[in-house]
């Protein structure tokens, strides 16, 4: 097993140079001055291509080959790290280290554009920058592809989430396509029959906001010790192994954006602190693809933290916090504003039965794009007329449009679908814990997550990439991914149904 050995040790460093990344990354979205911008981009594109000489050596190939033939004397766990091992290596070895410079210093730069360009709502300003991410993005999906026998697209997916396929999202998205718009129409009428949630009396400190957000992370289980609380543009879970850093934004006027920010980004930093230590730097040990992580954020978040059981928790922890008093600051009330539905411009603030429709719109826009078949001077009009068609919204600039998200900027083709795939994932990966653990929503009436922490912690925290994802959800669900559960969660809260 000499081979198998060497290569835990390459990956080690691999794994030691991406936590580096990471927090160079969580810097520059939350802490770094504007002109450090160009140094930032160089640091970042010179650590990618170091992981990248290190990754695609030749010996790293003989080694892996080595370490297959040796197969019979590993374990399942190093059976399934020699497979994500490889997995990696035909991805990065498929692309040139020219390449990974450039695609990573357009997209540093890209990034920072858009921070302008979303304060000025001024697509034009992004325009020629996003261009040449696209371009790059597109080159590498074409490496990808020819190395893995895949088109462009499900090369760039299965980077963010492995063994994902188009065959698989477009036949669930169909069923979307078909049913969410009587849906929306179904519970918004059903809604507008009684009566309206009384909105919470602002405004709403943004000290008092953070100190809230820091209690509830805990109370979902975040290790204060290896992770931290921040601001930034966009909200976000990176950093590194052992330091964990979650993002939001304040609105002194709606602390709900927040607090729901927290509560979703904490799942993913749940997951991220779940990970089993034995395994830490290996590619085993790693969470299994987007999909799964955003299951994870989206459990915490919608599934329970928008369930009335929370809802009775929160209310009065929300009352003493800010002083709340009368009808509003009720656990009804609360569990109604957090599950009102109403079509809204921004996808981040979006309700979990409209939010679909912006995942929809924005896989159309990417999988166009990456095909050529759209020009990204022609974005905005694209994602506007998209937008009316699934939501009846007319966009009214370009900040509430395609500049409100940071992933194509920043290069992340392939990752808006895994928002959706992850919110099915989540309504089955809930619905089988609450079976296994009937106490999970008493639990939750007085803040304590233990026995749905534990259930996550042992069903897909502790297993991280030791299965492929549809083998992980059988093993946890019975079942694999499928799109029936969050249909029925949907009729169940938004409709009543059973």
């Amino acid at each position: 097993m000499q081979a198998y050995h060497t290569l835990t040790a390459r990956f080690a460093r691999l794994g030691a140079l991406g936590d580096a990344a990471g927090i160079l990354h969580w810097d520059r979205q939350t802490l770094m001055p504007t002109g450090a911008a160009d140094g930032r981009a160089e640091q970042l594109a010179q650590l990618s291509v170091i992981a990248h000489e290190i990754l695609t050596a030749s010996q790293t190939g003989d080694l892996i080959d080595q370490a297959h033939d040796e197969r019979q004397h590993l374990d399942p766990w190093e059976g399934a790290n020699l497979r994500e091992m490889r997995r990696a290596y035909l991805h990065a070895s498929a692309v040139p280290a020219d390449l990974v410079a450039a695609s990573s210093k357009a997209s540093s730069r890209s990034g920072m554009i858009w921070r302008e360009a979303r304060a000025q709502s001024d697509f034009g300003q992004l325009a020629p920058a996003l261009a040449e991410t696209l371009r790059l993005q597109r080159a590498v999906g074409a490496a990808k592809g020819a190395a893995l026998g895949l088109d462009s697209y499900d090369a760039l997916l299965d980077g963010y989430d492995p063994g994902m396929r188009r065959a698989t999202i477009d036949p669930l998205f169909a069923d979307l396509r078909a049913t969410l718009p009587g849906l929306i129409e179904a519970v918004r009428a059903r809604q507008a029959s009684g009566p309206a949630p009384l909105p919470l009396p602002s405004p709403f400190p943004v000290e008092t906001q953070a100190a809230i957000g820091q209690r509830l992370m805990q109370a979902v289980g975040f290790d204060m010790t290896r992770g931290r609380l921040d601001v930034s543009l966009h909200p976000f879970c990176g950093g590194a192994a052992d330091d964990v850093r979650i993002t939001t934004r304040y609105d002194s006027d709606d602390a709900s954006r927040a607090l729901m920010g927290v509560l979703h980004e904490t799942g993913h930093a749940l997951y991220e602190q779940g990970l089993p230590a034995a395994w830490r730097h290996q590619p085993v040990g790693t969470a299994r693809g987007m999909t799964l992580h955003e299951s994870q954020s989206l459990l915490v978040e919608m599934q329970a933290c928008r369930s009335f059981a929370f809802c009775s928790f929160l209310a009065p922890v929300l009352r003493e916090a800010f002083g709340g008093d009368g009808p509003a600051w009720t656990a009804e009330n609360l569990h109604g504003l957090y599950t009102r539905v109403e079509p809204n411009f921004i996808r981040v603030d979006a309700d979990e039965v409209t939010y679909p429709a912006h995942i929809l719109l924005r896989y159309d826009l990417e999988t166009a794009m990456i095909a050529g078949d759209l020009a990204v001077n022609d974005l905005p009009g694209a994602f506007n007329d998209g937008l009316r068609d699934l939501l009846g919204l007319t966009v009214p600039d370009d900040r509430q449009g395609c500049l409100q998200d940071i992933h194509w900027p920043s290069g992340s083709f392939g990752y808006f679908p895994t928002y959706t795939l992850g919110a099915m994932a989540a309504a089955q990966l809930f619905r089988a814990a609450c079976e296994a653990a009937p106490g999970i929503l008493t639990g939750l009436a007085v803040g304590d997550f233990t026995d749905l922490r534990g259930w996550l912690r042992e069903s897909v925290h502790a297993r991280a990439s030791l299965l492929e994802t549809d083998d992980l959800l059988v093993a946890a669900t019975g079942r694999p991914l499928s799109a029936a559960d969050f249909t029925r969660h949907l009729h169940h809260r938004y409709l009543g149904e059973s």
